[in-house]
């Protein structure tokens, strides 16, 4: 399997997608399809061009949207402006999914801050900042660093949860990319709470830590309580 391939693979309905972003599914159709904003039409951010229809979110465009959810405060017409940031990044580092690869957060900050610059991106949506000529990420692209993992380059895992230290994580080539722990889907480790089973029981049922148990159901509490 080609890294393009894993990138390319439909992983998601767009209001999946959008329940495990944590995002209204209207602000992840148009991050991904564009739209009408008063007399004037967007085109999307994320895909090059809009398909038109509601069609499967890939595992690229899953893991850019994650970029963007950590900029979600910052909603509203001017979120159009990282579409001419996004085309920049992809034609200067020569791949299709520019925020979903580590060389703008690792290796090539200094080419980031340089498109920013070239293209007068506002602050609150720049990903790095010079600070005493060190160039630094800024909090939002921050966040979304500590949430991934990394093949070579590529983005090959997310963490959903919101804690740093939890151990439930999202990879596309397990479990069709659902919320896992050690490969048992967190959905699965609830129904088994839910139905009476106690930590203990469920641990010792999947060959699983209490640790990553308790982890699994606190995902799942606050997923549901959301």
């Amino acid at each position: 399997m080609t890294t393009l391939n894993v990138l390319d693979r439909e992983m998601y309905s767009e209001a999946e997608a959008a329940r495990l972003l944590r995002v209204p599914q209207s602000t992840l159709n148009y991050w991904l399809e564009g739209g009408q904003r008063g007399s004037k039409t967007y085109d999307p951010i994320i895909r090059v061009e809009k398909k038109g229809v509601r069609s499967p979110v890939t595992w690229a465009e899953f893991v850019e949207a994650g970029l963007l959810r950590s900029y979600r405060r910052d909603l509203g017409v001017r979120m159009a402006e990282l579409r001419t940031f996004i085309d920049r990044l992809r034609n200067d580092l020569g791949v299709p999914y520019p925020l979903a690869d580590r060389r703008p957060y690792v290796s090539n900050r200094d080419l980031v801050l340089r498109v920013q610059e070239d293209i007068d991106l506002p602050s609150d949506l720049c990903l790095v900042s010079d600070v005493r000529g060190q160039l630094q990420l800024l909090p939002p692209s921050e966040e979304f660093l500590r949430r991934v993992r990394w093949d070579g380059d590529v983005v090959s895992g997310w963490r959903p949860h919101d804690d740093p230290d939890s151990s439930v994580w999202m990879l596309p080539s397990l479990r069709f990319g659902k919320p896992a722990v050690q490969g048992v889907s967190t959905e699965v480790i609830w129904e088994h709470a839910d139905s009476g089973e106690d930590e203990e029981e469920i641990a010792q049922a999947f060959d699983l830590s209490l640790r990553d148990v308790r982890w699994a159901l606190s995902y799942e509490t606050a997923r549901r309580a959301a």
